[in-house]
């Protein structure tokens, strides 16, 4: 699996990190508590689906999945939380970017 790639800002804090620079700004167990409660709950996944994708659109998310370091499934769960949660930004489709400038 490829790692994933780090923008400087990434790379910046990973290195702060690693060089035991940075503090923690929690100021009380109760918010410990409730930061670890959410991380705990969003990340529980303990339903099962199945869903039939098409070929060529299987093929793109295993692509999207590996320019991103991360295995597929985790990426398909990624984005239907962001939709659900209203946070999935709609972009032009590369392809249909594509189509476009073809026929116009």
């Amino acid at each position: 699996m490829k790692k994933a790639k780090l923008d400087t800002y990434e790379q910046d804090m990973l290195e702060a990190f690693d060089q035991d620079k940075m503090t923690s700004v929690i100021t009380s167990t109760d918010q410990l508590q409730k930061y670890r409660t959410a991380a705990h709950d969003t990340f529980i996944k303990d339903r099962r689906v199945n869903i039939r994708l098409s070929t060529p659109d299987l093929m793109d998310i295993q692509e999207k999945a590996a320019e991103e370091g991360l295995p597929y499934q985790t990426l398909i769960a990624s984005i239907l939380h962001k939709y659900v949660s209203g946070k999935l930004v709609e972009r032009p489709s590369r392809r249909l970017t594509a189509q476009s400038t073809r026929t116009g």
